[in-house]
């Protein structure tokens, strides 16, 4: 299969790939461009750890063709803390103890970015449904919704 040039606007930044049309962005992002923030798991679509932001919503990258992308805005876990500063996002995450194993976390907090962005004060049941794709295996969720709604009206 013969590789073809691929602009990609990443994290705010502009990127030029080289890669096999076949190749998905989970790929491209870990081992070309090593932003290893997103994780592989299923590598079918199912856990959500490889989630990350495509014009603002969340995508599952291990499904995504990296070549489908030219044009959008692709936002990973690396994209959104400011330099050193947290995103309140994460520190929400750290702050109320919704990580554990730290696996899901990256695509658990992409989806409550893209989730508060859509709804600033989502119902506990809004948040539940929102994350209800990504799979996470240590916490049992409760800190992930505390977490999350510590950002909304109601939460603040």
């Amino acid at each position: 299969m013969k590789k073809r040039a691929i602009t990609l606007s990443i994290n705010k930044e502009i990127i030029d790939v080289l890669a096999n049309p076949n190749r998905t962005l989970l790929e491209v992002l870990r081992d070309d461009l090593h932003l290893t923030g997103t994780k592989e798991s299923c590598g079918e679509g199912v856990c959500g750890s490889c989630t990350v932001l495509v014009d603002g919503a969340p995508v599952r990258s291990c499904l995504t063709l990296v070549i489908s992308l030219e044009g959008k805005e692709i936002t990973t876990i690396e994209g959104l803390n400011d330099g050193e500063k947290l995103h309140p996002i994460q520190e929400a995450f750290v702050n109320h103890h919704a990580i554990q194993c730290g696996f899901c976390s990256p695509g658990m907090i992409l989806t409550a970015y893209a989730l508060l962005k859509e709804s600033p004060n989502p119902s506990d049941e809004e948040i539940k449904r929102a994350i209800s794709g990504n799979v996470c295996r240590c916490t049992g969720y409760a800190k992930i919704v505390e977490a999350i709604k510590s950002l909304t009206g109601e939460g603040r």
